[in-house]
């Protein structure tokens, strides 16, 4: 995430709102096909033909071609044990010659126009009491247990929203597990940067996701709360799981870990929208690069990556060929 932008007084409570909202571009996990108004989840139907496992070792890379032009595509995991091992030949490989590398379109940011409407999104959801309670007395059991596993009193709850308690929780959980969200991802930036590889990283505005947590449903902010305990009961071992899966290659297995952080924010208002604002912007960027005769790279998680109207897909459509992992 990009703080430069962030004035000093407001870069911690900023950042700590903008750790809520980060995960939302991020992949799913189990394959259960609902209706929108079951579950507005984006990225909850895959495209089957491309759920393949590599025939390579080491992690799945697709590819984007035209006629003189090929985009080496990564998908990664939205989450992933710190400090994952995975063979990194076929990356570096591939970072050979080429002319940039495009990470994953999540990171969030807050510009000086954009700080005052931030910070009082904020103070809005914060609240003098815990959300604990707030709750019923089952879930409200589930909660206390969940954040008293990982060390954390009720006065780290303190706001009047259902999503922005789940996130906290969620986020709160993957720092015991020792879980990330930014890795391979940033590993990869880093490998680019040695090579004075040209990085296309795009951040996008924190303000506008602030105030959708603000106006969601109350049944919006209970579903996120349930898919955050679903994902925290769930323990680490299936994150853990997915990632030997994705280090394999085995692709299906890499979409299996639990994903409530990620759920959370789709029912959100604007949550769709920016999900697809995502995509969109990522497709095109590959696109973009394909413009250049060479080869680049490309890194997307996951489940953005092989969704329906996903980033391959819509690449697709658009007439560029698209290879499997286990075509190459």
């Amino acid at each position: 995430m990009d703080h430069r932008t962030i004035p000093r007084r407001l870069g911690r409570a900023v950042r700590a709102g903008a750790a809520l909202v980060f995960a939302l571009s991020l992949p799913a996990a189990a394959q259960v096909v609902l209706t929108p108004a079951e579950n507005p989840d984006p990225d909850g139907v895959l495209v089957e033909e491309l759920v393949v496992t590599a025939r390579e070792r080491g992690p799945a890379f697709w590819k984007v071609a035209d006629a003189d032009t090929t985009i080496y595509v990564l998908g990664v995991p939205s989450v992933a044990p710190k400090g994952l091992a995975w063979d990194r030949s076929g990356l570096e490989r591939r970072l050979a010659g080429a002319n940039e590398v495009i990470l994953p379109f999540n990171s969030l940011k807050v510009g000086v126009l954009g700080a005052p409407g931030a910070a009082f999104n904020l103070m809005r959801l914060r609240s003098h009491e815990p959300y604990e309670d707030r709750l019923p007395p089952g879930l409200k059991a589930r909660f206390v247990a969940a954040r008293t596993a990982f060390g954390h009193p009720a006065k780290d709850y303190r706001t009047n929203n259902g999503i922005a308690a789940g996130l906290l929780l969620v986020s709160h959980y993957r720092d015991h597990a020792r879980l990330t969200a930014a890795d391979p991802a940033k590993t990869i930036g880093r490998l680019a940067q040695a090579r004075k590889i040209r990085v296309e990283q795009k951040a996008y505005s924190f303000g506008p996701l602030s105030g959708g947590i603000i106006r969601a449903s109350a049944a919006a902010q209970r579903a996120c709360l349930e898919d955050a305990l679903d994902e925290i009961d769930g323990g680490a071992a299936a994150a853990q799981a997915a990632g030997a899966g994705w280090a394999d290659g085995d692709v299906r297995a890499a979409l299996g870990a639990e994903r409530g952080f990620e759920k959370c924010l789709a029912a959100a208002p604007g949550g769709l929208a920016f999900d697809a604002r995502i995509k969109a912007d990522q497709a095109a960027a590959i696109a973009k690069a394909l413009k250049t005769p060479g080869h680049a790279v490309a890194v997307v998680p996951l489940r953005t990556l092989l969704a329906q109207g996903g980033v391959l897909d819509q690449l697709r459509t658009q007439g560029y060929v698209v290879t499997t992992p286990g075509e190459e």
